[in-house]
């Protein structure tokens, strides 16, 4: 009976990474729909994908490696063959980046662009929590924030606001000096790197607890 109730776990565990790797990637791309800025990690391969014209899930697939690149880097001797495992998530999520990018319509009206943030900055929350409530393979824009903190001593918080940050300023640049303003930016990329903290907390204080035990993790394994 207990093999048979781990089993279970596992599958749900899977099963909730499984939709958790989907519902980020929709939120991510839901971001970029309603054309008032992408989120600070993803914003400077959309902005790479403007200044050259480049498919939006192939820009981000060259970020994701550049970023387990530079975690490789940072932890050193501490890096783990199971790590490398971020190359080929990197790679699905960005093929539902491609897939909900040509699947979803553009949002035209002032409403609907609207509605695309907010929809957005939520299932991007959501979908990081699930994904990181599983304790399987982060995705590479959790695992290098995860790596500088613990490269440099800082709380994981502040080295991540720190990250956005860098992010963002990179994508500023980038953009002015190849065409002049900035795409990818805006009002909702500071909503976003608000907001989606805010949904990662409420959605831990309501499922966390639940899905943990669900999957047969302590509070302990999961932090």
């Amino acid at each position: 009976m207990e093999k048979k109730e781990n089993v279970s776990q596992l599958i749900f565990r899977w099963v909730m990474y499984g939709a958790g790797i989907m519902v980020l990637s929709l939120g991510i791309i839901l971001n970029t729909k309603s054309e008032f800025g992408v989120t600070p990690i993803i914003s400077t391969a959309y902005s790479a994908s403007i200044i050259w014209s480049l498919n939006f899930g192939n820009a981000c697939m060259v970020l994701y490696a550049v970023l387990a690149a530079v975690e490789y880097i940072l932890k050193g001797h501490n890096f783990r063959l199971y790590d490398l495992l971020q190359i080929p998530l990197a790679f699905v999520m960005t093929r539902f980046f491609n897939i909900f990018e040509a699947g979803l319509p553009d949002a035209e009206s002032t409403g609907a662009r609207i509605l695309c943030l907010a929809l957005g900055i939520t299932l991007t929350g959501i979908g990081a929590s699930m994904m990181l409530n599983c304790r399987l393979v982060p995705n590479p824009g959790d695992g290098i924030v995860q790596a500088i903190s613990d490269f440099i001593g800082k709380p994981l918080g502040f080295t991540k606001n720190c990250f956005d940050i860098g992010c963002v300023a990179l994508t500023a640049i980038m953009g002015y000096v190849f065409t002049g303003h900035f795409p990818g930016l805006g009002i909702g990329t500071i909503c976003a790197m608000i907001g989606v903290g805010r949904v990662v907390a409420l959605y831990n204080y309501i499922f966390r607890e639940r899905t943990l035990a669900a999957m047969g993790l302590t509070e302990t394994a999961a932090e």
